[in-house]
């Protein structure tokens, strides 16, 4: 998600007291669906060819990589699905639609991660223990080679969205597809050096460099996605400037009991209490379409106010 746009189209509501604004920051469509099939496709294909040549050759790292290739597959199937839901409408049962899936989807891709990399780790010590004496280093460098390809075209396909950086599915998506091109060129390197020195330790030592580098783009996944998961304010938005922000509208004496959360990966909403001075009451309609307008410009797509005399006293537990 990113930080400031202008969005030059508004459609506003204009009911009395509350309303609720939507504008749609949906990305681009088409792109988002080629690159997610397109790498689902190519993945899947590649995987195979890694377990068969893997089994042959008995590279841990080949194997190692198979499988975290095989975990990005199910992740994007995963996040092409919750994709999919979030585009579907409302219903009585889901009064947002099912735009959360999002999140839900991308706790789940940090998770499933999380366990490949335990996974990894143990095989790697495993195999410190009761080392092999013999692989292709040649076949493990020329597979992996393959791999670089297939990680970075798909990987471009995702930036060529231009929205990797506003969906954190999207972002998910592409640091799978980021990471496993740098696991794949540190397995081209090993097969190098284990074909030129017979040096088969090499494999291991890969492996959990490979695990190090999973963790590291992992982390700050699951950490956005726990947070979004629990209705936390999305980590560009600031509470503070929302309010300096609210504040700035003419007739707007104070502004308390602001909620901010995610509705998707994509979209934000807000909730706020509007302490409007009396003489302003009659333009409250103006007021909240200016509210609106900047709250826009902060990436909230939707927000609800309730509107409060200054000589009222708020009754709300954490006003």
């Amino acid at each position: 998600m990113s930080g400031h746009h202008s969005i030059h189209s508004h459609s506003h509501d204009h009911g009395h007291g509350f309303g609720h604004h939507h504008h749609d920051h949906t990305p681009k469509i088409d792109h988002i669906n080629t690159a997610f099939v397109v790498g689902i496709i190519l993945n899947s294909a590649f995987v195979i060819i890694e377990i068969v040549t893997g089994l042959i050759s008995g590279s841990l790292s080949l194997l190692t990589d198979a499988g975290h290739n095989l975990s990005d597959v199910a992740s994007l199937a995963l996040a092409l699905l919750a994709f999919k839901l979030s585009k579907a409408g409302s219903n009585k049962k889901y009064t947002y639609g099912y735009k959360r899936s999002t999140i839900v989807v991308s706790l789940l891709n940090a998770s499933v991660l999380l366990a490949g990399i335990a996974i990894i780790v143990y095989e790697a010590i495993n195999r410190f223990m009761h080392p092999v004496n013999d692989m292709p280093g040649a076949t493990i460098a020329w597979v992996a080679f393959i791999g670089i390809g297939v990680n970075a075209f798909t990987a471009w396909l995702f930036t060529r969205s231009g929205d990797k950086d506003k969906d954190l599915n999207v972002r998910g998506a592409y640091m799978h597809m980021a990471i496993d091109a740098i696991v794949s060129l540190g397995v081209v390197i090993s097969g190098i050096v284990i074909y030129f020195t017979h040096l088969f330790w090499i494999d291991n030592v890969v492996s959990l460099i490979i695990a190090i580098v999973i963790l590291g783009g992992t982390w700050s996944l699951l950490k956005d996605s726990l947070r979004l998961s629990l209705d936390g304010v999305p980590k560009e938005l600031n509470i503070e400037t929302i309010k300096l922000e609210l504040l700035k509208v003419k007739g707007v004496v104070d502004v308390h009991h602001v909620h901010v959360w995610a509705l998707s990966t994509t979209e934000n909403a807000l909730t706020a209490h509007l302490v409007v001075n009396e003489a302003h009451m009659a333009e409250f309609d103006q007021i909240k379409h200016e509210l609106r307008h900047k709250l826009e410009h902060l990436e909230i797509n939707h927000s609800t106010f309730e509107p409060e005399f200054s000589n009222e006293k708020c009754v709300q537990l954490d006003c």
